[in-house]
């Protein structure tokens, strides 16, 4: 089978221990990269490691776990997929972060790739998304190397349920059901061709009375976790990421769900008013969030409460 190699290159105004951070922390991924939706570490060993990474390739969504090598003297992460995703025969790579500079850096991302029994059409399809993904990648690397921390807003409620974790899961899990649960959720279209994989176009209530349409990808990971990341977000976010985790101890649930924004300061302005600020933006987000994943959790525990007398 013929091998294919590509090699995509940037510039980035950062020096390269920062650049060099954020591809090597996986858990950054999907509010850096835009064709990531969830990233998440599953072994360590030394400077080894093994990930599974759920992405957007040619708008489908694809899953798989790779093997990397972090080098940071060599300032090279070498990465190879251990269960790739079709038509992805096989697929490694590396990153290269070469200095240019005291606070420049040119960060080349590798690939060499086989496709299923060498389809041309195969062949085809990997190559539009490598090239399209690592485009997308590397344009990011540069907005997030020059990034206020302030931009950055990452936060966590808690409830607890009187009740089955499962049961609280089902509420989430059911989004096409949000509109007759949820005061807050106007309208819904819910895709989930493969199971545990959603599509979800959501109109959003807003307490001034205003609707918001989003477009999320939804990763459902039973019995404990549901991850999801925002494609189509409010104007005033440019990175929206979130979870809903489920945690039974002695048949009660701690329920928790987490939001990780980053703020789109050239919006702030339209939304907020002229004199907004940034911690204007940060204030009524985290309120606005927190509002409707709190009415949410609310339903939930509702529900498996419910349930339980029931």
């Amino acid at each position: 089978m013929s091998e294919q190699h590509t090699d995509h290159r940037v510039t980035v105004a950062a020096p390269v221990a920062v650049i060099y951070d954020l591809v090597a922390d996986v858990s950054c991924w999907p509010v850096v990269f835009p064709p990531t939706v969830h990233a998440e570490q599953i072994e360590r060993s030394g400077d080894g490691e093994r990930i599974r990474i759920w992405a957007t390739a040619n708008d489908e969504v694809k899953n798989w776990t790779s093997r990397r090598i972090l080098d940071r003297a060599a300032r090279s992460i070498t990465f190879r997929q251990d269960r790739p995703a079709h038509p992805v025969a096989a697929m490694s790579g590396e990153w290269r972060f070469e200095p240019a500079g005291p606070d420049k850096t040119v960060v080349r991302l590798l690939h060499t790739y086989r496709a299923v029994d060498d389809d041309p059409g195969h062949l085809d399809w990997i190559r539009r998304a490598v090239d399209r993904n690592s485009e997308a990648e590397l344009s990011a690397l540069a907005a997030a190397a020059g990034r206020d921390d302030e931009l950055l807003l990452s936060f966590e409620d808690a409830l607890s349920i009187n009740g089955r974790a499962a049961d609280a899961y089902t509420v989430i899990d059911e989004a096409g059901l949000w509109p007759q649960r949820l005061p807050h959720v106007a309208r819904v279209v819910l895709d989930e061709r493969v199971r545990g994989v959603q599509s979800l176009a959501m109109d959003t209530r807003t307490a001034d009375g205003s609707v918001h349409t989003t477009v999320s990808i939804r990763i459902c990971l039973p019995p404990d976790r549901i991850v999801y990341k925002q494609l189509q977000t409010p104007k005033l976010m440019s990175a929206h990421t979130g979870f809903w985790s489920f945690r039974e101890h002695n048949g009660d649930t701690e329920m928790v769900a987490g939001h990780t924004v980053v703020i789109n300061e050239s919006a702030i302005a339209g939304v907020l008013g002229e004199d907004a600020t940034v911690a204007d933006a940060r204030s009524y987000i985290r309120a606005a969030l927190g509002r409707n994943s709190g009415t949410t959790m609310r339903h939930a525990k509702a529900y498996a409460e419910q349930a339980r007398r029931g």
